[in-house]
């Protein structure tokens, strides 16, 4: 799908041809199964495969050369079963199964479904909400309470080394992730805390160094459940490996020959990853 999209919340008066609907039962997503495809359902409206949404909302559009293709998400009672040739799939599971622009705009839509289902009611005043005429918000019609959206930044950085034996990346295996699974390291950003500040205890309460020369790599929205993923590249500085065991089972140093399983695309861990492996395929 070559395409741009567009956010936006006022949706057009009409549709001339169906919108794309990302409808999600708890964290589950409708699908199309087709041969060996996953599909997004086009839709004029939910009613066309008999399911009538708890709530719903625009999203905006993707812009393309058949004109512009709109998308809502919204919520589907947890007793519904899904139509013939569709199910309700885990968004984690569709990672690499379908086209990856459907992908991330399902992740916004799945935080979209969320933030809609969690703040019906003022966290302020108790008193009913109203969708923001203008931005995607909640407005407080008795107090004027504005929500948003709620997003988690977070870090991610790859830390690295030069040793007699050659360069090195640093690689730990989290307590929640499946035996043999190793990835860079990554952690929430607390209040008052710039990105580097971050990087720097992150990296000295997981694994107890410290780093240097940080860098900014890039970003990816991360809708597990709502963060945003700000990557870093960095220089191992001083201090001996050590786990904290709450929340690291293993870790340590690799060379680019002996790496271990590692996140698949289109993660920005593995982009952190094989961005390394690549220039160090070239010295």
């Amino acid at each position: 799908m070559s395409s741009l999209y567009v956010s936006a919340v006022t949706p057009p008066p009409s549709l001339s041809q169906p919108a794309l609907w990302f409808l999600f039962q708890n964290s589950r997503l409708l699908v199309k199964l087709s041969d060996d495809n996953v599909e997004i359902p086009l839709l004029f409206s939910p009613a066309d495969l008999g399911l009538i949404p708890l709530r719903q909302q625009y999203m905006g559009y993707i812009d393309s050369e058949t004109g512009p293709r709109h998308c809502y998400c919204g919520e589907i009672a947890s007793e519904i079963q899904p139509p013939p040739g569709m199910i309700f799939e885990n968004i984690r599971t569709l990672y690499s199964r379908i086209q990856e622009p459907c992908f991330w705009i399902g992740g916004r839509a799945i935080q979209i479904v969320d933030w809609d289902r969690t703040h019906q009611y003022c966290g302020q005043c108790g008193n009913r909400t109203q969708n923001h005429p203008q931005e995607r918000a909640k407005l407080c019609p008795t107090c004027g309470l504005t929500s948003y959206p709620r997003l988690a930044p977070a870090i991610i950085v790859r830390i690295t080394r030069n040793t007699l034996t050659g360069p090195k990346i640093l690689l730990a295996r989290a307590q929640r992730f499946p035996p043999g699974m190793f990835s860079v390291l990554a952690g929430f950003v607390e209040i008052g805390e710039t990105l580097e500040e971050c990087v720097r205890r992150e990296v000295n309460e997981e694994v107890g160094i410290t780093v240097r020369h940080i860098r900014y790599f890039g970003s990816q929205p991360w809708p597990f459940p709502h963060s945003l993923m700000v990557a870093f590249t960095a220089e191992y500085d001083s201090g001996e490996i050590r786990c904290d065991q709450s929340e690291i089972a293993e870790v340590g140093w690799f060379s680019r020959d002996e790496l271990p399983r590692t996140p698949p695309p289109p993660s920005i861990a593995n982009l952190l990853i094989s961005d390394w492996i690549e220039h160090h395929a070239l010295t």
